[in-house]
């Protein structure tokens, strides 16, 4: 746990040698969620996931919650730790907040991995979607309450014994979805997820894109992994920007969903682990940046 700016921030760790990596959850999720590429990639990495303002055990408090906010939550928590630069691999909406990070801070990212991106493309699923319609922070907490979380929690226990002798496999990934959803249940978290939301998603799709930022990081490696099975963000965005992306890498997992780095963690973390090894670090920083930008400008 550290404090920032009197926030309680929790966040796990692994390794203390090697290569930093920075692993961004979604939305909804925590640092949970990577607890298996913390795992593996800790023997030999230094590894950081953070639960970010309003997941998993960090505080949940009112306010910002764009993805401008959390790229300076992340900057201050690498300065907070004395992480200097680093590996930054997200997930789904940590994908929208690691493209972001970049954007505003790119003298701290090495390397950029997207993971069942959110931000590069309008397609999202309609669940998400009716999150932006007006009245839906009045109608969650019929849905997600004390006494669904009890419901649930009993379903969850009966479906863990009978789990043996169930005629198809309980998926890591679905875990990581039930955890989602019952964390919905607690007032504040809900407040966060809907606010956190309706920031980047609309009736629409979603809002934000940044694809058309990509050209001011032509010098940052950038991986991209997806799950071809993914009912949330369709697969079709990591083809389009991996062509869109000259020197980009593609991994898509044929037997994954929005969660392959839980469907698959073996996978995941070789094919991390061989991106890091096999790539120079960006190290341009700044001044590319600004190089980049004024290339690409003009009056008018």
């Amino acid at each position: 746990m550290v404090s920032l700016h009197d926030e309680r921030l929790s966040y796990r760790s692994a390794g203390d040698d090697g290569p930093t990596v920075l692993l961004l959850h979604g939305l909804a999720s925590s640092s949970a969620s990577w607890e298996q590429t913390l795992r593996r990639l800790g023997t030999d990495h230094r590894v950081i996931a953070p639960d970010m303002l309003g997941h998993g055990a960090s505080e949940k408090p009112p306010g910002d919650y764009s993805l401008g906010a959390f790229a300076s939550l992340v900057r201050d928590l690498l300065v907070a730790l004395d992480i200097e630069s680093a590996t930054v691999v997200g997930h789904s909406l940590g994908s929208g907040v690691a493209m972001q990070f970049l954007y505003q801070y790119p003298q701290f990212v090495q390397r950029l991995v997207l993971v069942n991106s959110g931000g590069l493309g309008r397609d999202v699923s309609i669940a998400l979607r009716a999150v932006s319609l007006p009245g839906a922070e009045y109608v969650l907490p019929l849905v997600f309450n004390p006494h669904s979380r009890g419901i649930g929690s009993a379903v969850h226990r009966a479906v863990g014994r009978m789990a043996p002798w169930l005629p198809v496999r309980i998926s890591p990934a679905m875990a990581q979805v039930a955890y989602a959803l019952s964390s919905l249940t607690d007032p504040e978290t809900r407040s966060a997820f809907v606010h956190t939301a309706r920031a980047v998603v609309d009736v629409g799709g979603q809002r934000i894109s940044g694809t058309d930022r990509f050209y001011l990081a032509a010098r940052t490696p950038l991986l991209l992994v997806w799950g071809a099975q993914d009912a949330v963000i369709p697969v079709a965005h990591a083809y389009s920007t991996h062509e869109a992306v000259a020197g980009s890498r593609l991994a898509v997992f044929e037997r994954s969903g929005h969660f392959p780095q839980c469907d698959e963690p073996d996978r995941f973390a070789a094919v991390l682990r061989e991106f890091i090894a096999g790539t120079v670090g960006s190290s341009d920083g700044e001044q590319a940046w600004r190089e980049a930008l004024l290339a690409n400008s003009a009056r008018l």
